[in-house]
């Protein structure tokens, strides 16, 4: 330390004194009192506190209150990285480089908020997990994230916002000139504007309004919200859009291979309206298939650096709600320009394969194109057709895509693809959004049809890229030559699969992990449980296990899909990995450059992120609607089947609507449950009674709870 960095006497002491309270801030006049100096000793103590936080000792917050800086005492163990609160309003600091989050109790989180970068202390290690503990010690920089709840008036121009999750953990204080509008009662977004000392109310500025709490729009407003999506576009994004002109100009159509004569048909839900691919056939002379895959050329109206390419990387994805989606792009080109609709010309980016009766890929090339739809279908026609039970002018068409497809799932499956169904619960919405019946979505072949065509594009163009890697004399180059972005899937949570095995043991259904994980061996598992209670359960378990897809330049393959080599490609309407990949191909293709491998490995980091935040709005959405439903049939029976078990009761997942809720052990008064882990069941002390992972049981939907999305049940008779 420099002499004149050395700390005088009164310094010292004032250091002293913050250290016997390391979470307090003090006030100055409390901090004389501690130090018995007179009043007239308040401008020696000012200088003094003043000198300490320039030299990075102290921090002085609003209202002149002195809080030690500990980072600065002792910077052993102290480590940057980003806080992610969970709903139970512990965090979790995750810091680069380390293997582990560290994980820190509400009590040590001071004035941090989710998404915060901060400073964290690791103080130990959890003595029965091994896994690391820690406290806040400062902010960094905060998220500025926008934040959902309802405002309260609790006195005369009084205002308190009341977060809808756990993981603010504290109500906000509105100055009524930042209301902006808002009435009492409203569900609102808003933005923190300081929390400087963790015994006071943080700050915020209402941005909008979603009108009363409780209607279905403020609902399902505030769960984009809350994952920082918004419906709207700004002015500018929609101007950009509307500028963009309808009709293809000749010289376009001139330098692009001309596919408007050939059959291209679409396949869709019923109520899409964005199609961004379309499918064509042939078989060759010498017995191949000649499928084309067609997908909506929007690199073509969306240049780089424009505000609509700017808007498009922000969203990252289309967002489907149960009653709505939020899409990537402006409805004028989603539904319009880009969307491949029948009887019209558009351009397209397209991927011809040809492939041998034994789904093997003998050739194929990528090419700009012009088409035009001569039919676009739903689902349940295509079905029907394939099915027998009508007639089409394309019926051959369609006939001969099914046998391509079955060709090319039968072969996917024998290299190693992992077979998962889960059912999708679909919801039927009166005029206001109220839920009035749940169906299961029906999975049938037309939606296999697709998605086979689907994968052998995005097979393709991922290998095609390794073509380009290799030299005339078929050596790989470096490593980034050629980056792209792939779609990766790396190997399931083994901790996770232990679980799963020790799970499914006492119910006879054996997960072999001897030798390490294999897809054929998750197949085998699920095969086991196939068409019994269950199936669900399992299938649930073992999707949580599985670690996450993400978008990365490094190809790691794909262990879902048993792919060596992956890429998204055919939906560039929806998710901006596939601009990306458009953009990458039509450039090598010309011989130049457009993203490096360190562009790719950000912008594929922020695109998994916001795909993850869009799948967990769509299940809010589900959950919100689920429980919508359950609240209007409180004092109801229904059958339901145990997919958890734990000390505090069981988990129900109530077959029709496939959604859980939880009967709590304090409610089942026939005896006195012990929970049993190893067996995953609770048994009654005195009558023996079992509660076992995958029985069938029948329950009463007893509470529900709109703001939590949770259902409370009991057992019925």
């Amino acid at each position: 330390m420099s002499k004149k960095d050395r700390l005088s006497s009164l310094e010292k002491r004032i250091i002293d004194i913050l250290k016997s309270y390391p979470d307090a801030s003090i006030p100055i006049p409390l901090l004389m009192d501690a130090l018995s100096l007179p009043k007239k000793g308040e401008k020696k103590i000012k200088k003094s506190v003043n000198r300490l936080k320039q030299l990075g000792h102290v921090f002085v917050t609003k209202g002149n209150l002195v809080r030690l800086n500990e980072a600065a005492e002792d910077d052993s163990n102290v480590y940057t990285g980003k806080l992610d609160v969970t709903s139970h309003g512990d965090g979790y600091v995750m810091v680069e480089g380390r293997d582990q989050d560290i994980k820190v109790s509400h009590r040590f989180l001071g004035t941090a908020l989710n998404g915060d970068t901060v400073k964290v202390k690791l103080t130990g290690y959890h003595k029965k997990s091994n896994k690391p503990m820690g406290k806040i010690e400062s902010v960094v920089e905060r998220a500025d994230s926008l934040l959902v709840g309802t405002l309260k008036e609790v006195a005369k121009n009084t205002f308190l916002i009341e977060t809808d999750h756990q993981s603010s953990r504290v109500d906000f204080f509105v100055d009524p000139k930042d209301i902006n509008g808002a009435k009492p009662g409203d569900k609102v977004t808003f933005r923190l504007i300081q929390w400087e000392d963790v015994r006071g109310y943080p700050q915020a500025k209402i941005q909008q309004s979603f009108g009363q709490a409780g209607s279905n729009e403020a609902n399902i407003l505030s769960i984009l919200a809350e994952k920082q999506f918004e419906a709207s576009f700004p002015p500018e994004v929609d101007k950009f859009a509307d500028e963009i002109p309808d009709q293809i100009t000749e010289d376009e159509i001139s330098r692009r291979r001309d596919m408007r004569d050939e059959v291209v048909l679409t396949i869709d839900p019923a109520d899409a309206k964005d199609f961004d691919d379309g499918l064509s056939i042939q078989i060759l002379d010498n017995g191949n298939y000649y499928l084309g895959v067609h997908i909506a050329d929007v690199t073509h109206y969306m240049p780089r650096s424009t505000v609509l390419d700017d808007e498009a990387i922000e969203r990252g994805t289309s967002v489907y709600l149960v009653d709505r989606t939020i899409p990537m792009l402006p409805e004028r080109l989603s539904n319009g320009v880009c969307s491949l609709r029948p009887h019209e010309d558009k351009l397209a980016y397209s991927c011809f394969m040809e492939i041998a009766p034994n789904g093997k890929l003998i050739d194929y090339s990528v090419e700009e194109t012009v088409i035009h739809s001569k039919q676009r279908f739903t689902y349940e026609e295509v079905q029907d057709i394939l099915d027998g039970n009508t007639n089409h002018k394309f019926k051959s068409e369609l006939k001969t895509l099914e046998k391509l497809a079955k060709i090319l799932l039968d072969q996917r499956f024998r290299q190693g693809s992992i077979n998962f169904e889960t059912p999708e619960p679909k919801f039927v919405l009166d005029n206001n959004g109220k839920p009035v019946d749940v169906i299961v979505k029906e999975r049938i072949f037309a939606h296999r049809l697709i998605e086979e065509c689907m994968l052998m594009a995005n097979k393709t163009v991922a290998k095609h890229i390794d073509s380009l890697r290799k030299n005339q004399r078929g050596e790989k180059t470096a490593k980034n030559d050629h980056p792209f972005l792939y779609r990766v899937h790396g190997e399931p949570d083994l901790e996770k699969l232990n679980n799963i095995k020790e799970t499914a043991k006492p119910l006879g259904i054996n997960l072999d992990l001897k030798g390490g994980i294999s897809p054929k061996k998750i197949n085998d598992l699920l095969k086991q449980v196939e068409d019994t209670s269950l199936e669900n359960i399992i299938n649930g378990l073992m999707l949580r296990a599985m670690a996450k897809a993400e978008y990365s330049p490094k190809n790691i393959g794909h262990f879902g899909l048993g792919f060596k080599h992956y890429a998204h490609f055919t939906s560039p309407i929806r998710r901006y990995p596939d601009v990306i990949v458009h953009r990458l191909l039509k450039r090598y293709s010309s011989g130049a450059n457009e993203y490096s491998f360190d562009d790719l490995a950000e912008l594929g980091e922020h695109c998994s992120e916001k795909e993850r935040l869009a799948v967990e709005a769509e299940r809010d959405s589900v959950k919100l609607k689920q429980v919508e439903y359950l609240s209007e049939r409180i004092g109801q029976d229904f059958q339901g089947t145990i997919s958890g078990v734990t000390e505090n009761g069981l988990y129900v997942q109530i077959n029709d609507i496939y959604c859980e809720g939880m009967v709590r052990v304090s409610d089942l008064k026939d005896d006195y449950y012990v929970y049993h882990p190893n067996m995953h069941c609770l048994i009654g002390r005195s009558k023996g009674k079992k509660f076992r992972l995958g029985d069938s049981i029948k329950v009463k939907v007893t509470r529900t709870d709109l703001d939590k999305r949770q259902i409370d049940l009991t057992l019925a008779g």
